[in-house]
């Protein structure tokens, strides 16, 4: 692939939109963002908060630790901690650089100020609306789609920005450009200067919270688990340090990752496996880069179809793809790394999201698990075969019924999940 064609251009952009840092798992600090936006419109600190949302953001906020709240979890959390210590300049580390007394400022923010949560009304899968009053003034922010898209900001009936939620996706470079073999065709030929920075970044934040996971006690600890019970084979250190850096993130690490497709846990496990390969077969630097070229857009190609939050946990996405970068660095191209997606993808495509928590990490390796035996069955011969469950004929055919099965077939199985999480 050419480096002046527009496809070349697009997926070069694709990786700088998508690995970007976050401290903390993204729901929660998209809300911590968007408050941070909405408070500092209000130019004051607010007395009320009111935080409409809906069901895909309640579910992936509900059992998380928000980082540097001391251990504090929810909606409301988020929303304080945006409000008192958040950066808005930062992003998705918009509370990455809270003081200890800050922290007690959060606590004591949420006893003192009003706080309501409201369900969203709206049919947006991914919608956050921030509405902050002090006195007779009040600000409003809103975000949908993705974490970071701020549609609408408003100041005492004043519209201050209006993107449009119709027309907001926009601002993403066409991911409809995807495919399997021309992302392959892109990591074997892309300058590796055009795209080191993003990924070395990627290798530094998350093998940093890997290891982390493993020193210190997270969450239920799958990663020490994995190691502990299975030995010391690359097969089982690739799944046990990806799991490691899901332990340490959801139980409040500190750490930023660099995410995929709006998920730290997809970050890590699209590029962690891959790492943990390219070390034990010692591959170069730049092999590694293009391994996790394919990786990181393999992920985002899956991702695309299925939709930011759905009932079908990113986590299989992400741990297909890191079994596509594997058969990458072990020399594979088309043929070995379409017969591993679609092999992988049938194994793993039932696993369900429900919310962002520690279970998180043993489902992370439940999925760089399927993206490792659908790439070992290849190269030991076999296959699953067009006609078998979702399986089609042609790798693509098949990626597409895995955004159908995520999107349209577990719409319902998702609000059955956010039901169930809340108690209804």
């Amino acid at each position: 692939m050419e480096r002046t064609e527009k496809k070349y251009q697009t997926y070069v952009q694709i990786l700088k939109e998508e690995l970007v840092p976050a401290m903390g798992c993204t729901e929660p600090i998209a809300i911590a963002y968007c408050a941070a936006k909405a408070r500092k419109v209000l130019e004051q600190k607010p007395d009320k908060v009111v935080i409409e949302v809906s069901g895909n953001i309640i579910k992936n906020v509900k059992s998380v630790i928000v980082p540097n709240t001391g251990g504090l979890k929810g909606i409301e959390a988020s929303a304080a901690a945006g409000i008192i210590a958040g950066k808005e300049e930062k992003i998705l580390e918009v509370i990455s650089e809270v003081t200890e007394d800050q922290k007690k400022q959060i606590k004591e923010y949420l006893e003192e100020a009003e706080f309501q949560v409201i369900p969203s009304s709206s049919d947006v899968v991914f919608d956050i609306v921030v509405t902050v009053y002090a006195k007779e003034s009040y600000a409003k922010v809103r975000i949908i789609n993705f974490h970071t898209n701020v549609v609408f900001i408003e100041k005492d009936g004043v519209t201050i920005y209006e993107a449009g939620t119709k027309t907001s996706n926009t601002v993403l470079s066409d991911r409809s450009l995807l495919n399997v073999e021309d992302i392959i065709a892109f990591a074997d030929s892309v300058e590796i200067s055009d795209v080191k920075e993003v990924l070395e970044r990627q290798v530094s934040y998350n093998m940093a919270i890997a290891k982390e996971g493993m020193k210190g006690q997270y969450g239920a600890n799958i990663g020490k688990v994995l190691s502990s019970t299975y030995g010391d084979d690359v097969k089982v250190r690739a799944k046990a340090m990806a799991a490691a850096g899901s332990d340490a993130r959801m139980s409040g690490c500190e750490l930023p990752v660099i995410i995929n497709s709006g998920s730290g846990n997809q970050g890590m496990t699209a590029s962690i496996p891959v790492v943990v390969y390219a070390e034990e077969l010692g591959k170069t630097e730049e092999e590694l880069y293009r391994a996790l070229v394919v990786s990181n857009l393999i992920t985002i190609h899956l991702k695309t179809g299925i939709g930011r939050l759905s009932a079908y946990c990113g986590a299989v996405s992400a741990g297909c793809g890191a079994g596509c970068g594997i058969a990458y660095l072990n020399g594979g191209r088309y043929d070995e790394i379409a017969h591993t997606l679609v092999n992988a993808v049938a194994i793993a495509s039932g696993i369900v999201c429900d919310g962002a928590k520690p279970s998180c990490a043993a489902k992370i390796g439940a999925s760089v698990d399927a993206g490792l035996m659908g790439y070992y069955m290849y190269v030991n011969g076999q296959q699953f075969r067009d006609g078998d469950g979702i399986v089609k004929k042609g790798v693509e055919n098949t990626i597409a019924n895995v955004s159908r099965l995520g999107q349209v077939g577990m719409r319902e199985t998702d609000k059955e999940i956010i039901k169930i999480m809340v108690g209804q």
